[in-house]
């Protein structure tokens, strides 16, 4: 697999996390009422997610391969800026997601240490990290 396809990838995977941020999660609140704009949104979050999930792993199988084969050839480490984004990704995904979504359930429902509006936050804090570190990953490949 080629660092093109990655490359490819990356951009898909960017365009939807832009869609599902300004897009897929904002437009159920404008038409619904709000419990129900929220397990929309909620429903949105989970698919892009799991969609993460294999985006980062068909990605890092690729930028791994490439940075294990200049390694080989003495011109690089194994760990490339490239495998580091992805894995800044991926951090990103299951804390964003796997770890605060349960918080914020929680919290919704008054339970837990935290409000509702800080778990929010943190949750998009993830996400734009992480979909700021797929546009850099993204521009990174396309110019292999």
């Amino acid at each position: 697999m080629s660092l093109r396809l990655g490359g490819l990838l990356a951009g898909v995977w960017a365009g939807m996390l832009l869609c599902v941020a300004l897009i897929a999660t904002r437009v159920p609140f404008a038409v619904l009422p709000t419990p129900d704009a929220g397990r929309v949104a909620t429903r949105v979050l989970a698919y892009e997610a799991h969609a993460s999930l294999a985006f980062a792993l068909l990605i890092y199988i690729i930028v791994r391969r490439q940075a294990r084969a200049s390694a080989a050839a003495g011109i690089g480490s194994v760990v490339s800026g490239n495998v580091l984004l992805v894995l800044g990704t991926l951090f990103c995904t299951v804390a964003g997601y796997f770890a605060v979504q349960p918080m914020m359930e929680a919290a919704r429902a008054g339970q837990g240490a935290f409000a509702f509006s800080t778990l929010h936050l943190v949750s998009v804090a993830f996400f734009a990290v992480k979909t700021l570190l797929v546009i850099v990953l993204g521009w990174r490949l396309a110019a292999c």
